[in-house]
Order: structure tokens, then C-alpha cells, then sequence
């Protein structure tokens, strides 16, 4: 009788064990579903104000000619200062026709991804072109939208935006839906000239105010051999739709 209460008992333990286990599984799978959710919220193009300062057209698929920017090293000194390693995933943001998707197929290797995102259709023609031709396998061409880059959630380490950030019709829109795409800690570059911004510039300092007034935090400039600047920014843990009634 004893040997069988006992063995109710070791039943009852294991089964509860089990119980409980499920349950906590069940618990987690719904918090990781919930973030998730919450990681892929999508807002409307309105819900942002627009910037208080002048917007450059898009007039072209590259800066300037991809041989000159070589004889500069320009990208060799971005993913150095980035320091961008096979094995990551990469967001190139408005990579016309592809020259540092280029550069960072080969370098980030099977392990890694290039996220090459762009929102005008011709470029992304000529983007999706070189791609096949040169068959990297390792490279996602995405079409975006001049408010949200339409990148997965929580899968970026590092982000380019390379001479385009004047172009930019949305920037506090865009930073917003960037920041839920990024890893803990994920690094935005930023290239550009110190110029006004309808004259495919942007100022240092307005780069700066735009990003902190989107919650990121500044890391450091610096200048490349062509006089273009090179300004990094952290991604932040919450992404926020900006301070209430701040401009730049």
C-alpha cells in the first residue's frame, strides 16, 4: 500500500513538473510573440512631422563614379570605421545601383547579409541587375518607402546611408521604423558633405540633432580623404517618435 502511494506521489511530481513546464513555455512563446508584434509595428507616413528644412531631389543611382571613389578609398574607410566583419547583417539605405553592395557581398561572406534598400524603382532595376550578374547569393534587395526602410526587425548589426540622407522626404519617419530593424547597440553611418540640404548636403550639426531627437546617440566624426564626413550614431533600445514640439 505504502509502495503504491509512493508511486502516486512520483506520478503526480512528474506530471506537474511537466504542467508547469508547459506552461512557462507557453508564457514565453507569448511575450516573444507580443515583442515581436510590437518590433514589427509599421506606422503611417503622417503620424511623423515632416522636416524644417529643405529636401534634395534624387537625381542619381551613385554619388560619382565608382573608380574615383576607389582612388579615395571611401569605402574602405566606412566599413573600417564601422567596423564591419564577415558574418553581419548590413543595411545598405538608398543603394542605388549597388556600389557598396558591391563591397560588402564578398567581405560579409555565406554567413552574412546585405539588405540593399532603395525606394526608386529604376534604381532598384539596375540594384537587382548587377545582383543576378554577379550571383550574390547573400544579398536581399528591398523596396522601401521614403518613411520606412521595410527591414525585418532585429536583424541588422550595421546600417549605411551613403550621400542620401539630404534626399531623405521622411527622415523622423524612417529613423523611427530603422531603429526597431537594428540589434542592441547597432551602428548607423552616415556619409555626406557639410553643405545645405537642397544642395545634396546636410550641416554635422542638423545630422545630429535629427538623429538624438530620435533617440539615438552620437558616437563620433570623422573626415574622409575626399573632405566628405563620416558621422556615427548607436540605434536606440526603444525607438521613439521624436521629442514633442523639438525642431532642428
Amino acid at each position: 500500500m505504502r509502495s503504491l502511494q509512493v508511486l502516486t506521489i512520483l506520478i503526480l511530481t512528474v506530471f506537474f513538473r511537466w504542467l508547469a513546464k508547459k506552461r512557462a513555455t507557453a508564457v514565453l512563446a507569448l511575450v516573444a510573440a507580443t515583442a515581436d508584434a510590437s518590433a514589427q509595428q509599421r506606422l503611417p507616413a503622417d503620424s511623423f512631422p515632416a522636416p524644417s528644412r529643405p529636401i534634395s531631389s534624387i537625381v542619381a543611382p551613385r554619388w560619382i563614379a565608382e573608380d574615383r571613389r576607389d582612388a579615395f578609398g571611401e569605402a574602405d574607410a566606412v566599413i573600417r570605421a564601422m567596423g564591419i566583419r564577415r558574418g553581419q547583417v548590413v543595411a545598405d539605405i538608398g543603394a542605388g545601383d549597388g556600389y557598396y553592395v558591391a563591397k560588402l557581398a564578398p567581405l560579409l561572406g555565406d554567413s552574412g547579409r546585405v539588405l540593399a534598400n532603395d525606394i526608386e524603382p529604376r534604381y532598384l532595376a539596375l540594384l537587382r541587375r548587377r545582383v543576378a550578374q554577379a550571383g550574390w547569393r547573400n544579398v536581399d534587395v528591398i523596396e522601401g518607402l521614403p518613411h520606412d526602410p521595410l527591414l525585418p526587425a532585429g536583424r541588422v548589426d550595421a546600417a549605411l546611408m551613403i550621400h542620401m540622407y539630404h534626399e531623405i522626404e521622411q527622415p523622423f519617419g524612417l529613423l523611427y521604423h530603422l531603429a526597431f530593424a537594428m540589434k542592441p547597440n547597432g551602428l548607423i553611418g552616415v556619409l555626406d558633405v557639410d553643405g545645405p540640404t537642397d544642395r545634396h548636403g546636410t550641416p554635422p550639426r542638423l545630422l545630429r540633432c535629427e538623429f538624438e531627437l530620435m533617440g539615438y546617440t552620437y558616437v563620433r566624426r570623422q573626415t574622409l580623404a575626399d573632405g566628405a564626413y563620416l558621422a556615427l550614431f548607436r540605434a536606440p533600445s526603444r525607438p521613439t517618435r521624436g521629442a514633442t514640439g523639438k525642431t532642428c
